[in-house]
């Protein structure tokens, strides 16, 4: 736990009582509730009272080539145009068969973003904060590629700007220009790289792999949400009767693995089998991962283990009339000692959302329960805690020192959020209005409730405004509020 998450959950001086707390969960699930009611009212032409709801008989016209809207290209291209139009260059064949089209993309983000939070307790943060991440990506075929990825302004957790507060000797100018390479890996699928291994494309060789520094997501960031050293092993289109298709893979990773305490565990090695299964009206994924790293309370000399963990994920998606729905049950289990980085738990989560009739907005209800200290097998340094997911009050920017406005661990609480997603301009503006809220099952516990409000603006082709507030009221500690503006940049 790191910046503003560590800053928010420590134990306070000053303590709230139970009714100021339910006074400000009343406050701000209202204050959201009218904020849909609004949005519904105000979107949904059949509840404004105007407007013809049913579907247009009318062909629309074909769109000729001057009503196509024209490509943003990345910042450099050599060889074949990304989403180019035109003729399909005929490439060279190598020995084995395969033909290859080499084209090189390069393309990133830049990010920078102004930071405040106001904390009476831990002292209040003011951050300027910058990332800029560049990908070269060599385009082989359509299924074999290699991708080379660096972030000059960012090394590890620390990003470069400047920190006017707080004043306790890590303020001042951040310099965290570096050369690493956080990304570089080849993929690619077996079959078509040795075509002439099956001319009839008869036999099972459609097998994809991936090896290098690559990042790795499961269970929507629950199980893993990292960057590490790894090969993958993936079969896909492979069917039984009444199930669509499964896909399956195997990880092995063995580098620059973090762990739950959003450290680098350098010992640790990383095992994972992970399935996604399409069936006719759900799909489930079923993930096992292992984490094998010494136990640095059973070692002599200068060992930096973190200890074993087992983790398992369950999850379903779906359908159910007209809401979309997703419920995961996740768990872990500390082979050796338990820790920051690896502990015993389970975390159940659910997440609904639906469209409102006539428009394009969602809106969503999510929530969780955390039994025990539930950890992630792997946790990049930016990444936060395993209950990002659960909505913008939980999730970390991942850009500068500050974190989640409530707190995004999985140790004994349950709560959840509610929020409104509306789209305007064609969806080039979008607003987000949520409130959430954990409940400690610790009789020490602090009950955590916020507000939070997101504005992105698009300009042009190729930037984002994007301006975050919240105000959270934690018990046992004093409130709380920030802003942040963020502005990105695409190519």
């Amino acid at each position: 736990m790191t910046g503003i998450s560590k800053r928010i959950m420590k134990k306070a001086r000053t303590r709230h009582s139970k009714s100021q707390f339910l006074g400000s969960f009343i406050a701000a699930s209202s204050l959201t509730l009218a904020a849909l009611a609004i949005g519904l009212t105000f979107s949904t032409p059949a509840l404004a009272g105007g407007g013809d709801l049913t579907l247009s008989e009318t062909p629309l016209p074909y769109l000729g080539d001057g009503a196509i809207p024209e490509r943003t290209p990345p910042i450099l291209e050599i060889g074949p145009k990304f989403l180019g139009r035109g003729p399909i260059d005929a490439g060279f064949e190598i020995p084995t068969g395969a033909i290859w089209q080499p084209a090189l993309w390069v393309f990133g983000d830049f990010r920078t973003s102004l930071n405040y939070v106001n904390d009476n307790d831990s002292g209040d943060l003011s951050e300027w904060a910058n990332s800029l991440d560049l990908f070269a990506n060599l385009q082989l075929t359509g299924t074999e590629r290699i991708l080379l990825g660096v972030n000059a302004l960012r090394d590890t957790g620390g990003f470069t700007g400047y920190v006017w507060e707080p004043n306790d000797g890590t303020d001042g100018a951040q310099n965290f220009f570096n050369g690493e390479i956080n990304t570089l890996f080849f993929e690619g699928d077996f079959g078509e790289l040795f075509p002439n291994l099956d001319p009839t494309d008869s036999m099972a060789y459609d097998i994809g792999f991936s090896v290098g520094r690559q990042p790795l997501f499961f269970q929507e960031g629950l199980m893993i949400n990292d960057t590490i050293d790894a090969v993958a092993i993936n079969r896909d289109t492979v069917q039984f009767t009444d199930v669509v298709d499964i896909r399956m893979a195997f990880v092995f990773g063995w580098d620059q693995v973090g762990r739950d305490d959003n450290e680098e565990d350098p010992d640790a090695y990383l095992y994972g089998m992970f399935t996604e299964t399409d069936l006719r009206a759900s799909t489930v994924n079923v993930d096992l991962a292992y984490v094998n790293s010494d136990d640095e309370s059973t070692r002599t000399g200068l060992g930096r283990g973190k200890g074993d963990g087992l983790y398992a994920g369950v999850a379903a998606t779906q359908r159910l009339g007209h809401i979309n729905t997703s419920f995961r049950v996740n768990g872990s289990w500390a082979l050796d000692t338990a820790n920051d980085a690896i502990g015993n738990g389970y975390v159940f989560m659910g997440e609904t959302s639906l469209t409102p009739f006539g428009t394009d907005d969602v809106a969503y209800l999510t929530g969780f329960v955390a039994v025990d200290h539930f950890s992630s097998a792997s946790r990049g340094p930016s990444a936060g805690g395993p209950l990002g997911r659960i909505g913008i009050l939980f999730a970390a920017p991942g850009l500068g020192r500050v974190g989640s406005p409530l707190s995004n661990r999985a140790d004994e609480a349950y709560g959840g959020a509610v929020g409104y997603q509306k789209f305007l301009n064609g969806g080039r503006t979008q607003v987000i209005v949520e409130a959430g809220g954990r409940k400690s099952m610790q009789t020490t516990g602090n009950d955590q409730v916020g507000i939070g409000m997101r504005f992105q603006q698009a300009v042009g082709n190729r930037h984002v405004l994007q301006l975050d507030a919240f105000a959270a009221a934690l018990e046992n500690e004093s409130d709380t509020v920030g802003a942040r503006g963020e502005w990105l940049i695409r190519f």
